[in-house]
């Protein structure tokens, strides 16, 4: 059953369609990986389902209620949660004290005048940040912390609202790639303990070819495709929309000219050797050496 249901999202800046009646769900427990090239509408969908830009048309439904319309914080208290491309944390804090207002931001609680702000439910925070391998570093300042754990004390932060679906916005920009499969694997682990969704924009295909259960592709602002990694991989649409048709080259040669397209079943790289499946195995197969 979908936890998320988005039908014929739609979005207009001017004469410009940068989501054009999109549709797509999210079950609990699920990865769903949301690519595209730069332009194709990614940004602009997660902001619409996290209520920061207003949607023309359609509908995003979370377990039945209907999110458009809604502010972010009502949508955040709906149960959805956001990480971004850059980590937002308070560098002057320390990491648990990080986790500690998140989670006295989700209860809803004021600090009591007679009782330290630091003593405020720092087990539950600890819990947490054991959840991503960080207590050890607990009381360290944010400031001082390499990027690769500044991402994973952010999901912490977003853990501690106990989110339905969150929202992670190219979560291993800027990451080494041995960062990236750790951050990655350790999503996919928490997705299946606590049985959230989550959909998540990347640029990296190591990434989601390795861990997005399902992938779908937007190009200017339609959905061009949907499918398991392999179906992705294979689609001759997103092919095309990364690595053009090469039609330019193959149609009408001038007379007397070679023509620019290799023979049929010729040199790799040929419409009858797919150049995406190769090129996206390649860097599956560096992500998982390095």
């Amino acid at each position: 059953m979908s936890l998320l249901k988005v039908s014929n999202l739609g979005k207009s800046f001017g004469g410009n369609r940068a989501v054009d009646g999109i549709g797509f769900e999210v079950a609990a427990g699920e990865l769903l990986a949301l690519i595209g090239p730069n332009g194709a509408g990614k940004s602009t969908t997660f902001n619409m389902v996290n209520g920061q830009l207003k949607a023309d048309s359609g509908s995003v439904q979370l377990a039945g209620v209907e999110l458009l319309g809604l502010k972010p914080r009502e949508i955040w208290k709906q149960g959805v949660g956001r990480t971004f491309q850059i980590a937002e944390t308070f560098a002057s804090l320390t990491v648990v004290e990080n986790v500690q207002m998140a989670l006295i931001s989700a209860s809803g609680a004021a600090f009591n005048l007679w009782r330290r702000a630091a003593d405020h439910r720092r087990d539950e925070a600890l819990a947490l940040l054991a959840q991503v391998g960080m207590a050890p570093q607990a009381d360290r300042p944010c400031s001082v912390l390499a990027y690769g754990d500044v991402k994973r004390v952010e999901l912490a932060i977003a853990m501690a609202h106990a989110p339905k679906l969150l929202l992670m916005d190219e979560p291993t920009a800027g990451m080494a790639p041995k960062e990236r499969n750790e951050l990655m694997a350790l999503t996919k682990k928490l997705v299946v303990e606590r049985g959230m969704a989550v959909l998540f924009t990347e640029h990296s295909m190591d990434v989601v070819f390795a861990y997005a259960d399902r992938t779908i592709v937007l190009a200017r602002g339609r959905l061009i495709a949907e499918g398991t990694p392999a179906e992705i991989r294979d689609h001759p649409k997103v092919q095309e929309v990364y690595f053009g048709s090469g039609k330019t080259f193959e149609k009408s040669p001038r007379p007397g000219s070679a023509s620019l397209a290799p023979p049929a079943g010729g040199a790799a790289g040929s419409p009858a050797e797919p150049v995406l499946p190769r090129l996206l195995d390649a860097s599956a197969r560096s992500g998982a050496a390095s």
